[in-house]
């Protein structure tokens, strides 16, 4: 009994001792606090300026040594990714980008964190505060820039024919002469003659993204062999500005960036087990200033870590027992006479006024001349499907194709023959005889619509 008391002396006044190793939380005025109005802001300061922000808002138990290097360590790295005290000193659109990632957080169960709400249960935003984040951030409200001269996002035929890209497109750049990034993650050139695997209509930041993969990734996603994805898959997230058309549909415009993923579980182990990378602009600059932009990636994608860390739902027809695994709303039945997800991805619009999205997609000999920017020759085969769109259970601001509304094929005829046009639609995507009628206008606003960017 002797030595247990002496134990527990020993005990407490190493537990005293403790108390004075108290590094400090630094805290100061706001100096350029995000301005929102009186109802959000309420909520930001209740659920999250106890981290989030240049105050110290410190429960007692908070205070107590061991706890406090933990609670300090978490507020620190907070603080860092985003802090409402200097937030309103970033531009419009990293305020908007930060806010809709916070927003995420919390639709996804990672923000607050977890272990804090267990001690800290006032902090948890309810539905009803956050359906007001939502509404507060609005997407798809902003006005598009239109296309001006020489962005067409087609050539402005009147009659059938194949498609004339603008002359105003940039020069490309050498794919192989692409610098790594910061973190040695290398690009890869052979990215454009991946499969697309999905597409998204981004309202947060009116852009738009194809999202390819590789042989492995693509075999994956139509076997729903997702979670985890093979070592070996490899994604391409390639994003573009938004700008509406003359008749009323929103196109690609302006290159920003590709994004690269690649799956290897024992390679990238501290990163998650994928490799990041991200290169902007028509010259493709590696970004961020040093290695440490991965922290960026891994602390987006973390929410996801029960889908692999992976956003994208890639449209399958694999049947998954987990729910919001794959995409099957969005698959075509085999019943068509091509199956143009399979085929390379050429450019993509929407249709706000009846909330569809499309997608041109071409069979070997059309993506060859679109990649040269030359016509589609004889041959070549486009197929438009057009979706129903649907939010993006994963993103806040994004939509993704929802169940098929038609699908339309061209066939590409020689010089003064008429090329073949057949559509497909309704329940089961049945041949719509009726379309003939449409053919010629349909038929010239497929060949008419130029190839989105690229470097």
């Amino acid at each position: 009994m002797r030595t247990i008391g002496k134990l527990i002396v020993a005990g407490v006044l190493v537990f005293a001792v403790l108390q004075g190793v108290r590094p400090s939380i630094p805290v100061k005025p706001a100096t350029a606090e995000l301005q929102t109005p009186p109802d959000v802001k309420d909520i930001l300061e209740k659920d999250c300026y106890s981290c989030h922000s240049d105050q110290r808002r410190l429960a007692w138990f908070d205070r107590i040594v061991p706890a406090y290097w933990l609670v300090r360590h978490d507020i620190l790295i907070a603080r860092e990714h985003l802090n409402f005290s200097t937030l309103g000193s970033k531009p419009p659109a990293v305020q908007k980008a930060m806010l809709y990632e916070g927003v995420n957080m919390i639709q996804l169960g990672a923000m607050p964190l977890p272990s804090f709400l267990k001690l800290h249960p006032e902090a948890r935003v309810t539905p009803e505060e956050l359906a007001t984040l939502k509404q507060y951030l609005a997407p798809w409200t902003l006005a598009l820039s239109p296309i001006g001269n020489g962005q067409q996002p087609n050539n402005g035929k009147t009659e059938a024919g194949p498609s004339i890209v603008s002359p105003e497109i940039p020069a490309r750049v050498s794919l192989e002469a692409v610098s790594p990034e910061f973190n040695a993650f290398p690009f890869d050139p052979t990215f454009e003659s991946w499969k697309p695997i999905s597409t998204t209509d981004r309202g947060d930041n009116n852009t738009f993204r194809f999202i390819l993969g590789n042989d492995v990734a693509v075999t994956a996603a139509q076997t729903g062999n997702t979670s985890p994805w093979p070592d070996g898959a490899r994604f391409a997230k390639i994003a573009w500005q938004q700008q509406s058309g003359p008749d009323g549909l929103v196109y690609p415009g302006k290159f920003v960036q590709v994004e690269l993923m690649l799956k290897d579980a024992q390679r990238f182990k501290d990163t998650e087990g994928w490799g990041w990378g991200r290169w902007r602009g028509t010259d493709l600059m590696p970004y961020g200033k040093n290695a440490d932009f991965v922290n960026e990636c891994t602390g987006c994608h973390r929410p996801l870590h029960g889908n692999d860390y992976v956003y994208t739902l890639p449209i399958s027809p694999a049947k998954v027992d987990r729910e919001e695994v794959v995409n099957n709303a969005a698959a075509l039945p085999a019943n068509l006479p091509y199956q143009p997800l399979g085929w390379g991805a050429i450019t993509m619009y929407v249709d706000p006024k009846t909330r569809t999205m499309a997608t041109l997609y071409g069979n070997d000999a059309a993506m060859r001349a679109a990649l040269a920017r030359q016509p589609a020759p004889p041959g070549a085969v486009l197929a438009l499907v057009t979706w129903a769109q649907r939010d993006d259970p994963h993103w806040f601001g994004a939509r993704i194709p929802g169940p098929p509304q038609s699908v339309e094929f061209v066939q590409v005829a020689a010089a003064g023959e008429t090329s073949n046009y057949r559509r497909f639609a309704g329940t089961g995507l049945v041949e719509d005889y009726g379309a003939a009628s449409a053919a010629l206008q349909r038929t010239s606003f497929m060949l008419g619509l130029a190839p989105a960017s690229l470097p």
